[in-house]
């Protein structure tokens, strides 16, 4: 049988939203009701909700059957294939240790190898993916934001939902990776230009691709963190945009993604 690279990399770090999950199985097939299940966890009714459905559009086979209704919030228990899939977490979670006592043995983790390996591995569209730790969280009464500094100093300040904060785990010090598509960074050669954008990052062109319709340019915001913009050529020419033309990009806060 063939292991995935994924699921090895995953086993040095455990996702907070997987174990949160885990944890809510087992209290449903403690408690047979969801309501009292998420108080058990603890998480709210409606995540909940959310994460069984999740859950089962996952699987190829539901792992929770449920009865809404009836003054416990209704009935809620695992299908043979949900309690299957515990007892197969259980043993993955046992070998894991063994596995981690030897990686320990032969490899570096302590100064964060594999975390780097794993992220290497993560296939997403978005041109721009940032490494950083979590500086500070701000939490509204909806959304939070989610200050991130990365390597060259430069803060970034992303706003989530509140859930969202709540299923990553998010607190100050994790790293985490500031994703961004290219074509929501804009730029001005106004390095004090005033706007709205929560986020204003100066740096240096470091390349341009002229394309017929766009180009992608390319700007050294310092310590080699790289930010792409994807901008029409048409405004290329304008700002007349070149390698070592001096720039700031502008990023709303709510088009920063976080991943962990």
């Amino acid at each position: 049988m063939e292991i995935s690279s994924n699921l090895i990399l995953g086993l040095a770090n455990q996702p907070f939203l997987l174990e949160k999950r885990i944890q809510l199985l087992h209290a449903i097939a403690r408690e047979g009701s969801i309501l009292k299940a998420a108080k058990a966890v603890p998480m709210s009714y409606k995540s909940a909700w959310e994460a069984i459905d999740s859950m089962n559009n996952l699987s190829p086979t539901p792992i929770v059957e449920r009865e809404t209704g009836g003054s416990g919030g209704g009935g809620t228990k695992l299908t043979p294939y949900g309690e299957n899939l515990l007892e197969t977490y259980e043993i993955l979670k046992s070998e894991q240790a063994k596995f981690l006592e030897k990686l320990m043995l032969l490899t570096d983790m302590d100064k964060g190898t594999i975390k780097t390996i794993r992220r290497l591995s993560m296939h997403i569209s978005a041109r721009n993916q940032l490494f950083g730790k979590i500086g500070d969280i701000k939490k509204s009464n909806v959304s939070a934001e989610i200050s991130i500094v990365l390597k060259s100093g430069v803060v970034l300040v992303s706003t989530i939902t509140n859930e969202a904060t709540e299923e990553l785990g998010l607190e100050v010090g994790d790293e985490v990776v500031a994703i961004i598509k290219a074509s929501s960074v804009m730029l001005t050669t106004i390095l004090d230009l005033e706007a709205s954008a929560r986020n204003k990052l100066q740096g240096v062109i470091t390349d341009v691709k002229k394309g017929a319709i766009n180009s992608q340019v390319s700007i050294d915001i310092g310590d080699n963190d790289m930010v792409v913009s994807t901008i029409t050529t048409g405004a290329v020419e304008t700002l007349d945009l070149k390698v070592g033309t001096k720039v700031c990009a502008l990023i709303k806060s709510n088009n920063i993604l976080i991943g962990k």
